[in-house]
């Protein structure tokens, strides 16, 4: 994402009709990616009493999340203020912003709309972490606060001009942004709720996986948008992000089904869809920067890390991140965001991506990106934290175990996914 603050030193003059249709595309690709793509990925991974939780956990999360950036989360992240926010009341209720103007050369509306697409879709992938067991008001409550005081800020830091973009740091679509604040905030919650009632001794094997195969091709379909149209342009950064965002789902998709393959003599479709977020999410922040074989070594090494990742989380760690969230986005953004420091230079051969900044070498641009990850984990980490506890206390976090046992859908709404 190009660093694109709202003022008038980067009003263009005059809008560009190909970049405006490009970024129109981009926008409903992203929210297509949350709803329906991830709403019905998670939903075939949790069992059948729980499908519906999960489909209103990110049908809501998507509502509030939209009002949240309309009053104040887009002021905080893109208008000048300090290196950690911006200003809390130069774009409060989008003041200032009409259909003229212009942020670079496409309507300002247009980017506060693909913006608030990113904002819905990183607390909805949260919801991986805590899944089948936590109170829907929680859930409302800890997203609304999490997108104000993580994702906001820290998006400020990295694509609205804060101290992370003046260290140079390489994040084109949302590695630190999204995945690494997502994943990490996703294994907090994990940690602070504890394990689901019978993990991890008792299967609890997702309940429609044809449902999560059908999200899988969406947010497949949906990430050109999140991350070709993170160039903010209908030109060539666009479509190598565009192809070196397929090469990597591809790559880590087949790598992940392949170590199945020969570890347990079977592939399995969750598998593969697992690879596939895993080379997605990886190579999310390296995608504006990176060639076609760097992108293949990211996709590879992205099923190979996320897979190892996720059984040591489950089988060594005993976490119930319920979904997966953390080993897959968490892990993976880490690494896409390390590997965008090494496969961005020109001096890689047949390897090389776009080449760094005037007077930046391949050690110090690892090193930008080093402190970008290690700042992000920390702070996501901290705060998240507080803010679970402080949910805690005004609305508690947990159902009750009979109300687990009975299962989300009827103790929160009601109803059922299923008349059965």
């Amino acid at each position: 994402m190009l660093a694109l603050v709202a003022s008038s030193s980067v009003m263009a003059d005059e809008l560009n009709g190909a970049n405006t249709a490009w970024i129109l595309t981009s926008t409903a690709l992203v929210l297509f990616m949350t709803l329906p793509g991830l709403a019905l990925f998670y939903g075939g991974l949790v069992r059948n009493k729980n499908v519906l939780s999960v489909l209103m956990q990110c049908f809501t999360i998507a509502c509030v999340a939209s009002v949240l950036w309309f009053v104040v989360g887009y002021s905080i992240a893109f208008t000048e203020g300090n290196g950690f926010m911006g200003s809390l009341s130069a774009r409060a209720f989008l003041a200032g912003v009409g259909e003229d103007t212009l942020a670079g050369d496409i309507p300002e509306t247009l980017f506060v709309m693909f913006q608030m697409t990113f904002a819905v879709i990183t607390p909805a992938l949260i919801v991986g972490g805590f899944a089948e067991r936590m109170r829907f008001s929680a859930v409302v409550l800890f997203s609304a606060l999490w997108l104000l005081v993580v994702y906001a800020p820290v998006t400020h830091w990295v694509w609205g001009g804060g101290w992370l973009a003046e260290l140079g740091l390489l994040d084109f679509a949302g590695g630190v942004v999204v995945h690494i604040t997502a994943g990490v905030a996703a294994l907090v919650a994990a940690l602070v709720l504890g394990n689901r009632n019978g993990f991890p001794t008792t299967a609890m094997p997702p309940h429609n996986l044809t449902m999560t195969m059908t999200g899988a091709g969406m947010l497949w379909v949906g990430w050109f948008g999140f991350n070709a149209g993170s160039a903010l342009a209908a030109n060539g950064d666009a479509t190598m992000a565009m192809l070196v965002t397929h090469l990597s789902a591809a790559a880590g998709a087949f790598t992940w089904l392949s170590i199945e393959w020969i570890r347990f003599g079977k592939p399995s479709a969750l598998g593969a869809v697992t690879g596939m977020v895993a080379g997605l999410g990886t190579i999310t922040p390296a995608s504006g920067y990176v060639g076609p074989a760097g992108a293949l070594v990211i996709g590879i090494s992205a099923g190979i890390v996320c897979f190892y990742a996720t059984m040591t989380l489950k089988q060594v760690l005993k976490i119930d991140d319920s979904l997966d969230v953390f080993p897959v986005h968490g892990v993976g953004g880490i690494l896409g965001t390390f590997m965008a420091g090494i496969f961005a230079s020109d001096q890689l051969g047949l390897f090389s991506g776009q080449g760094y900044a005037d007077g930046v070498t391949m050690g110090s641009q690892v090193k930008v990106q080093l402190i970008g990850i290690v700042v992000t984990i920390a702070y996501t980490a901290v705060v998240s934290f507080i803010l679970l506890k402080a949910v805690q206390l005004i609305t508690g976090l947990r159902v009750s175990p009979e109300e687990e046992t009975e299962g989300l859908d009827i103790v929160g709404h009601n109803e059922s996914g299923y008349d059965i």
